[in-house]
């Protein structure tokens, strides 16, 4: 008897059973989205929440690299990982933590990214293009950790992501597909180079996330 050919795999669909203020929110509907979490002035405490808020979250691994420590026992060796996750749809974060073992790392640190997961502007900011659709972002913005500047400029629709390789990730997850970047400092670190262009997105929305509280102000 001939097997069956395998269909698709069905979305795996995690079960939450964390109970916290905030996952009882999101779970009788007061909460719908990441921007709420931010307009209501809430906090994200628990990774489990942006599981809710995100079904199709992704993470991949930036950087991961041995962290060598001296104690009186010898030598020890630990890992530490840098991971963003994002959904490609304007919500993206990253992390950072170190464990004995490789996976752990990995798992600590995109629980990690989770609870940095901010929303990210899109736009057309470019001069040259204006077609309206959110493939880049709005404005020039600024990002800067350590000896590390990174300045983000809006791109016109089919440039690319003109960034370094180690940042790559962490725009495509956020939604971006068009931008260009100027860099000044040790950028050879892949962890302050990602922190930098995180801070330069966070920046974006900071900025309007204020304006439209002045706007609902004075209105």
């Amino acid at each position: 008897m001939a097997e069956e050919e395998a269909g698709e795999p069905e979305e795996e669909v995690r079960e939450i059973t964390v109970e916290t203020p905030l996952i009882r929110m999101i779970k009788e509907g007061r909460v719908s989205s990441v921007e709420d979490v931010f307009n209501m002035g809430l906090k994200i405490r628990e990774p489990e929440a942006i599981d809710l808020l995100l079904r199709k979250i992704r993470e991949e691994v930036i950087s991961m690299s041995p962290v060598q420590k001296q104690s009186d026992a010898g030598e020890k060796t630990r890992f530490r990982a840098l991971v963003v996750v994002g959904d490609e749809d304007g919500h993206v974060g990253i992390g950072s933590a170190k464990a004995k073992q490789v996976r752990d790392a990995i798992e600590k640190a995109a629980r990690k990214a989770r609870l940095n997961i901010i929303p990210v502007p899109r736009g057309c900011g470019s001069w040259e293009c204006k077609c309206g659709e959110p493939h880049s972002i709005p404005s020039k913005t600024l990002g800067k950790t350590g000896s590390v500047t990174v300045v983000l400029f809006p791109g016109p629709k089919g440039l690319g992501l003109v960034v370094g390789d180690a940042a790559k990730p962490l725009f495509r997850l956020a939604g971006i597909r068009d931008v260009w970047s100027k860099t000044k400092g040790s950028t050879s670190t892949s962890h302050s180079f990602v922190t930098a262009s995180y801070l330069a997105l966070k920046r974006l929305f900071t900025t309007s996330f204020l304006a439209s509280e002045a706007a609902r102000v004075e209105g």
